[in-house]
């Protein structure tokens, strides 16, 4: 599967990068450091890879016990850096404001578990990388057991704010859940999604498959994922601004570098996900 950035369509041709100008006399270097502040200097200027991702959200993203930046993400943007000689930096961020983040120069690239989706595709342009799905927890010993989003009908449930499934709760209300709505409920973060579940405060909740299996492992079974099968398998993609062809091109040949070394594919089998395929990159984005 051959990967491609895109600005509403996908680029067939692998892009060089011209070293000799951009990137000369940077050392390798893959140090993580969180970063307050954007990068007004440029990429290459600056010879360091600024990420915008949201640090709570394991196992994809979120801050170890050494206070570092951690998961799948900040593995795979720490070998992207170092395949291209630059340093990496990342900006603890909400996701909601992500997209707002990268279009405004506060960083370089999202890496922060970003679904494909064509109004996204607007707005940003993707990178994609991995392919996941959602999952719905209930309490242990809970007299739910949601197997699909039509069965929230007439019940809450919690989510992070953003959460590119949303939108699909928003199109159940107006048909399948008309009169009798699901009430979707946002928070900042999905511990605190988590939270609300716990508390009380909702029937369920509604989070990327492989962060419900984390929090119920941490919870120690407190809370158990209710359906088999993963619900709308979705594209997970890195994002940049809109025309940023410079780093476009970076990030393309690095992505080449680690998958021919084997980094890449053993970051998928350490989070059991998959590689998404052209065909399906080209359908998240209605091409």
């Amino acid at each position: 599967m051959k990967t491609s950035v895109t600005k509403t369509s996908t680029e067939g041709n692998q892009m060089t990068i011209k070293r000799s100008t951009l990137l000369a006399g940077l050392a390798i270097c893959a140090n993580m450091a969180l970063a307050p502040t954007g990068h007004a200097d440029g990429l290459v200027e600056a010879g360091q890879l600024l990420v915008g991702s949201d640090l709570t959200y394991p196992p994809y993203d979120y801050l170890d016990d050494a206070n570092q930046p951690a998961g799948f993400d900040a593995e795979l943007a720490t070998a992207l850096a170092k395949a291209a000689n630059l340093q990496v930096k990342f900006v603890d961020t909400r996701f909601e404001n992500l997209i707002i983040g990268v279009s405004s120069d506060q960083f370089d690239v999202i890496a922060s578990t970003l679904y494909v989706k064509p109004e996204r595709a607007k707005r940003v342009d993707f990178l994609p990388y991995m392919k996941s799905g959602i999952s719905i927890a209930v309490l242990q010993g809970s007299e739910f057991a949601f197997r699909t989003l039509e069965e929230l009908c007439g019940h809450s449930f919690a989510s992070v704010k953003g959460s590119a499934w949303l939108q699909r709760v928003e199109e159940l209300n107006q048909t399948t859940c008309a009169g009798d709505e699901i009430d979707a409920r946002e928070f900042p973060t999905a511990p605190e999604a988590t939270q609300a579940l716990l508390s009380g405060g909702v029937d369920a909740q509604v989070e990327d498959s492989a962060v419900l299996g984390e929090a119920a492992r941490k919870l120690n079974g407190r809370i158990v994922m209710t359906n088999e099968d993963q619900l709308y398998p979705v594209i997970v993609a890195l994002g940049l601004k809109k025309g940023n062809t410079e780093l476009a091109e970076i990030l393309e040949n690095a992505m080449s570098v680690i998958k021919a070394n084997g980094e890449y594919r053993a970051l998928l089998t350490k989070y059991n996900v998959a590689a998404p395929t052209d065909g399906e990159f080209r359908a998240a984005v209605g091409q």
